[in-house]
């Protein structure tokens, strides 16, 4: 009889079976939605009309969709924007985050503990929209690209599992760079940093999606629609449904739905496209900053 328990034995071929058919059923689940998606994005504007507007397979394929949105108008404009928000916040976030991370992460600081407990008291009672919105409209950031990247330049989880991280690399390393008449700045220039790239990668990654996604914000804090990011001018075109898309100009012969499905792809592929790059941070990345701190 074996001693292992019955998770860690390996399974019998009807189990491998049905862990494969339950796996393929749920990457069917997700890829069917999205391929439908990107079909109605390409499909002919009779082929949408024919099928009630939204198409599996087009009998002909057509890029107006695309061509219309990327034309200089409203969608070129937002993504634009998303795209200098995100390069920008994200750079921002991650300089912040590493500082202040490096900070708390080395012993006998001061003021180290209290500046912690500060953080973390944040991260247990969040701001909510008013203190927020009160801040915003105090410092002058209204209708400022800013006002999407100030407010939101540090998240306390990322903070923490980058600490946690920094706490990680052996002490002693950094001890003997110290001996040599190496200074805090070149300690985590030269040593932390290149043994940080797993946590960097995974952390940068999630900056980047919270700005590439942000899209409430902008409706509050910005009178000028002209300068909505991506994210919010998705979900115009979603909730607002046809009628947005055909009064915006940015239909020009092609389907309003189609255009519609359009502007959900080039919304989605940009941070689709990082995932397979960073992916291979992830386990080690978030797990070892979260079991340390």
């Amino acid at each position: 009889m074996s001693t292992y328990p019955a998770w860690q034995g390996r399974p019998t071929a009807a189990v491998r079976v049905l862990k494969g058919a339950a796996l393929a059923v749920i990457v069917l689940l997700v890829l069917f939605p999205m391929w439908t998606v990107l079909a109605t994005s390409l499909a002919d504007p009779q082929d949408v009309i024919a099928n009630g507007g939204w198409v599996i397979w087009p009998r002909t394929w057509s890029t107006e969709a695309y061509t219309a949105v990327l034309s200089g108008g409203i969608i070129s404009r937002a993504l634009l924007v998303s795209a200098g928000v995100t390069i920008a916040g994200t750079a921002l976030s991650l300089a912040s985050t590493i500082g202040l991370a490096y900070t708390l992460s080395r012993p006998r600081v001061y003021g180290g503990r209290p500046m912690l407990l500060l953080v973390l008291f944040t991260f247990l009672f969040p701001p909510g929209m008013v203190p927020l919105f009160l801040v915003v409209r105090g410092t002058g950031l209204f209708d400022q690209y800013a006002a999407l990247i100030l407010p939101f330049l540090v998240n306390v989880f990322n903070l923490v599992v980058m600490r946690g991280f920094f706490q990680s690399i052996p002490g002693e390393l950094l001890d003997a760079a110290r001996i040599d008449g190496a200074g805090e700045f070149a300690i985590l220039r030269r040593i932390v940093l290149p043994l940080s790239k797993a946590v960097i990668a995974v952390i940068g990654l999630f900056y980047a999606v919270g700005y590439w996604n942000r899209f409430f914000e902008a409706i509050i804090y910005f009178n000028d629609q002209t300068k909505w990011p991506i994210g919010t001018v998705l979900r115009q075109y979603v909730t607002g449904g046809a009628a947005i898309a055909e009064n915006s100009g940015e239909v020009a012969g092609a389907s309003p739905q189609s255009v519609q499905m359009a502007v959900v792809v080039l919304a989605t592929v940009p941070i689709v496209c990082v995932y397979p790059f960073v992916q291979r941070y992830f386990v080690k990345g978030v797990l070892t900053g979260a079991l340390k701190a």
